[in-house]
């Protein structure tokens, strides 16, 4: 099956370098769908210009995006050197506590 997500400029371009290995979502009635060895196919957000197809290789579901920070390398997200907080306030950016709470998170690991 083939999932499409929209995906910001930096993250996408990381993705397609092979340096961002993990992408961060909420565990969400569309998320919830995904299987392992299902495909992603990224659009570029906010140009809708370019896509970017991936293989999901493994989802690990956790209550929170700390939970998840605390388990996997940061290097895995492309964000080496950064701090947990800068981790957490980057991910608040696009999703709202409340949302965490609500759906929990998932870590979807991808090879491209």
């Amino acid at each position: 099956m083939i999932h499409q997500m929209g995906l910001y400029g930096e993250y996408f371009d990381s993705i397609k370098k092979g340096k961002k290995k993990v992408e961060v979502r909420l565990n969400d009635e569309k998320r919830r769908k995904i299987e392992v060895g299902d495909s992603i196919k990224f659009i570029k957000v906010p140009e809708q210009d370019e896509t970017l197809q991936v293989q999901v290789s493994d989802l690990k579901i956790y209550d929170t995006f700390e939970a998840m920070y605390e388990e996997i390398p940061f290097q895995d997200f492309d964000c080496e050197g950064w701090t947990m907080q800068e981790m957490i306030a980057g991910t608040y950016q696009i999703y709202t506590p409340e949302q965490e709470k609500k759906w929990g998170t998932l870590a979807i690991f991808i090879k491209y």
